[in-house]
């Protein structure tokens, strides 16, 4: 499996609770959108990116982004979280593999991809591959093969909404990384602030 093989999506169709119901992939760092982060560093590990939102759309739109939001099975309520944009990824994307990274993390690795892309060419059997550090899980940032839907779209429909069981439950196979830090999500107005202070 090379770069070729695989789909970048960058997952913005979160509510942004904790920034006060912002969208967050909007929100400026360092000048430019939090999502135009996750674009640089995601572009150059995968064949093309799309990006997932549920709300202004036609901005996203204007940065020449294919933008889908959540699967329409999935959106039982607003804002049914990742797990469904991952579902309107997998139903939109032409490669076998798809990767998903959040769109508020503006320095995960750039080795991301291949890393996970990796440890699938070593394990074919593995179709749901998951990042973590020692100190936890980023469940997030994974590899999953387009046969996922299936099972994806049942436990969408039974009303679970929670990635860290699903990926349990279908058996997913995780990849260290030693930095913690590379992993930072800004979640509040002072993580935002505090990152910006350090760079």
């Amino acid at each position: 499996m090379q770069s070729a093989d695989i789909t970048g999506l960058i997952l913005a169709g979160g509510q942004g609770s904790r920034m006060g119901g912002s969208d967050k992939g909007l929100i400026l760092f360092e000048g430019k959108p939090l999502f135009l982060h996750a674009l640089e560093r995601l572009q150059p590990q995968v064949a093309s990116v799309i990006l997932n939102a549920n709300r202004n759309v036609d901005i996203y739109a204007g940065f020449d982004l294919p933008v889908i939001a959540d699967a329409e099975n999935a959106q039982q309520e607003a804002f049914a979280g990742p797990l469904a944009g991952l579902l309107a990824g997998l139903n939109a994307c032409a490669t076998d593999w798809l990767v998903t990274v959040p769109c508020d993390s503006p320095a995960f690795p750039t080795d991301l991809v291949e890393r996970l892309a990796a440890a699938a060419r070593e394990n074919p059997c593995a179709h749901l591959i998951v990042a973590r550090t020692p100190v936890q899980t980023h469940p997030v940032f994974m590899l999953v093969h387009r046969d996922m839907r299936d099972q994806l779209t049942a436990f969408l429909n039974s009303g679970e909404r929670k990635i860290g069981f699903w990926q349990k439950q279908n058996g997913a196979l995780f990849v260290e990384f030693p930095d913690e830090a590379t992993f930072a999500n800004l979640n509040t107005p002072d993580e935002l602030a505090a990152l910006e202070k350090s760079t």
